[in-house]
């Protein structure tokens, strides 16, 4: 039982040590996601990546269009045959091989688009995290923080330590807009996610 009590009252000694220490340490807090969503060049991204969503999302819808006729009617036309019925007409089985590839195919190209747009993304937020290192330092040196920590990263923390409004409006003052352009995968990278 005392060796119970030691291990409960080693931590409240041991804090109490500490306690000098951390009253001396300034610590602010950022919430990246809230910098990100709330500054305009954060916007600006998030418009264009819509977009390019939205024309992704078209391109796709477009060559699955194809696909989905040949498959409605193929299901029209053998929907009362029985599987051995189907086997036995090489016209019924050479559409299905035809339809069976083209449904690998749009597999591929919407891995592929999926990838671009992921890049996409990535691409478009290098600046920012290039631009947020000297604000970072800027904010740090102005609150004469000793520790900055991402608000994703704490339980709790009193709002009055959160620097991120001090950031979104530098960031907004030092990059108002980024260009967010649509990368697109070599035809050989396509290729190879085929296989």
């Amino acid at each position: 039982m005392k060796f119970l009590k030691k291990l409960l009252i080693l931590p409240v000694l041991l804090a109490g040590f500490a306690a000098p220490t951390l009253a001396q340490t300034k610590v602010g807090v950022i919430n990246e996601q809230r910098v990100i969503q709330e500054s305009v060049v954060g916007q600006h991204i998030a418009t264009r990546l819509n977009e390019i969503r939205q024309e992704i999302t078209a391109e796709l819808s477009a060559m699955n269009v194809p696909i989905q006729q040949a498959t409605e009617q193929l299901n029209a036309e053998t929907a009362i045959m029985t599987q051995e019925q189907v086997t036995q007409r090489p016209d019924l089985v050479q559409r299905f091989q035809v339809l069976n590839q083209q449904i690998q195919q749009f597999e591929v190209a919407r891995r592929v688009r999926e990838q671009e747009f992921q890049y996409t993304e990535r691409q478009a937020m290098v600046p920012v995290l290039e631009a947020l290192q000297p604000i970072l330092a800027e904010v740090v040196e102005l609150h004469q923080l000793d520790i900055l920590i991402d608000r994703s990263n704490l339980v709790f923390s009193n709002q009055s330590v959160d620097v991120s409004a001090d950031v979104i409006s530098r960031l907004d003052q030092n990059l108002p807009s980024v260009p967010v352009n649509r990368v697109r995968m070599p035809a050989d990278a396509a290729a190879g996610q085929a296989q």
